[in-house]
């Protein structure tokens, strides 16, 4: 059996976000006052060569290593194959490719220390096995802006990427700089008639499709039982009001006997995130950040700002947030809610495996309704997609590891694979992945457009700036808007 090459990019957090699940760490100490809020970091453009790894990064900017600044390859000891499904045949390929392929893994952490890890590292043993000419090499990348800088930048780089699973906002920019191969000749029949026809769409630019549609994580809120036990709380209805959120997360703000501090609530803050944005966005059904045809800024609404300032009134009124909401890591709260200190926080479906894995005693509940009356939640699509390459055979392997890692097959040989519902038809999930299915169908996608990564990091600063305190709602949306606008006039 072959072996699985794991290699780490040299990535500033170990944090697994909305597509993976979390790995343990040790958390760092609150800070005794709130940070400052920068103003936004210039998003990197596509076309940008990557910055000498040598060179000290700009205080303002995300730090912008090359693409081939990364830790040498670590070799695992090899990973046991296990038992294939009945009739399996997607995980042969055709291609005759002879090599080692480069993925990229958005939460991926070697050594099988996360539940993405694991799982990636036992469907790649499965293809590897049947296909013994063609290694895997894996390197890990973080859900946070630096993270996605990194992804970008490697595939610009041009060599040290063969294929990458990656949210869907970040395929635009990508696909712009004719940095993707198009997956339609690879599509077989039953492909199409398995893949939801709405996700092929969105992951299609002037009719053709760059991406293997995986998965669709929307963000529940995870609540500790643990928690809710020790304070005699109720757990509240699925249908709970933003009210009710409000009033629990009181009941579960608390110092223990031994002076620990206990949170009702916290939520990542960050350029790549939109776990907390539902609970804004919950204000009004007109509460987007775009408008319907990505022309045109709307966090600057009456709707928005209302939502926008009640959010932040969570820490500003409410006391119900740790210190350092707003800038947390994101490894940080999911070992605070481990360890019973934040009571609830939203995420996507990935970190759920990992909770059961390490006995964490938990739910996860829809998002709360707001003023808008209707249930909301956020995310992404997950995706694989396959970098341009002049190597047709090695192109025709990269998609055929791909087809696999999205298909029925993969989700039979690997129990657990799948850490959020699948954009296949054939694709069931178990607990606790089922529980995000309801979610679903009232899921935000955010803009698949290829100048959203900049304008997340332009929201991102003044996010900040209004849960820290230093800036109304009002004046944060509104002095971003001209910049905002800009941007999307001069992509039509």
């Amino acid at each position: 059996m072959n072996k699985i090459l794991l290699k780490t990019s040299l990535f500033a957090t170990a944090a697994a976000l909305v597509l993976s699940a979390c790995n343990a760490a040790t958390p760092t100490a609150a800070p005794t006052a709130k940070p400052a809020a920068t103003t936004a970091p210039a998003a990197p453009a596509a076309t940008a060569k990557p910055a000498d790894p040598t060179k000290p990064a700009e205080p303002t900017k995300p730090a912008a290593p090359s693409a081939t600044a990364t830790a040498a390859p670590t070799v695992a000891p090899p990973t046991a194959v296990p038992a294939k499904a009945k009739g399996g045949t997607i995980r042969k390929s055709t291609s005759g490719f002879k090599g080692t392929l480069q993925y990229w893994v958005l939460g991926y952490q070697p050594n099988r220390a996360n539940a993405t890890g694991r799982l990636m590292d036992d469907a790649v043993a499965q293809f590897t096995a049947d296909n013994p000419d063609i290694k895997v090499e894996i390197t890990g990348y973080t859900g946070d802006q630096a993270g996605f800088t990194k992804l970008t930048q490697a595939v610009q780089g041009g060599q040290s990427v063969d294929m990458f699973r990656l949210p869907s906002d970040i395929l635009p920019l990508l696909v712009r700089d004719d940095l993707v191969e198009p997956i339609d000749a690879y599509l077989t029949p039953d492909d199409k008639a398995d893949i939801y026809p709405n996700l092929i769409e969105a992951v299609s630019v002037k009719g053709k499709a760059y991406a293997w549609p995986l998965w669709v994580p929307p963000v529940g809120m995870y609540l500790n039982l643990d928690v809710f036990k020790e304070k005699g709380v109720d757990l509240p209805s699925k249908t709970w009001t933003y009210d009710q959120f409000v009033e629990t997360a009181k009941k579960l703000t608390f110092t223990r006997a031994n002076g620990e501090k206990v949170y009702g609530f916290t939520a990542g803050i960050d350029p790549g995130l939109v776990n907390a944005w539902p609970l804004f966005m919950n204000e009004a059904t007109t509460v987007l950040p775009l408008n319907k045809d990505n022309t045109k800024f709307t966090f600057d609404t009456p709707e928005s700002i209302a939502g926008l300032q009640r959010f932040a009134d969570l820490a500003l009124v409410h006391k119900v947030t740790p210190p350092d909401f707003g800038s947390q890591a994101i490894a940080d709260i999911a070992n605070g809610f481990k360890k019973g200190v934040y009571a609830m926080y939203p995420e996507p479906s990935g970190a759920s495996s990992g909770y059961v894995a390490d006995k964490i005693n938990f739910d996860v509940w829809p998002m709360p309704i707001g003023k808008s009356g209707v249930p909301v939640t956020a995310g992404g699509i997950g995706l694989i997609s396959v970098a341009k390459g002049k190597d047709a055979a090695r192109v025709k392997a990269a998609m055929d590891l791909a087809r696999y890692l999205t298909s029925k097959e993969v989700g039979d040989d690997v129990t657990g694979f799948y850490l959020a519902p699948g954009a296949r038809k054939s694709v069931k999930v178990a607990d606790p992945i089922s529980k995000f299915e309801p979610f679903v169908a009232s899921c935000y996608i955010t803009p698949i457009i290829a100048d959203w990564p900049a304008i997340r990091t332009i929201i991102h600063p003044e996010l900040q700036n209004i849960i820290f305190g230093k800036k109304k709602a009002e004046d944060a949306m509104k002095g971003i808007a001209p910049e905002i606008n800009k941007l999307l006039a001069a992509a039509k």
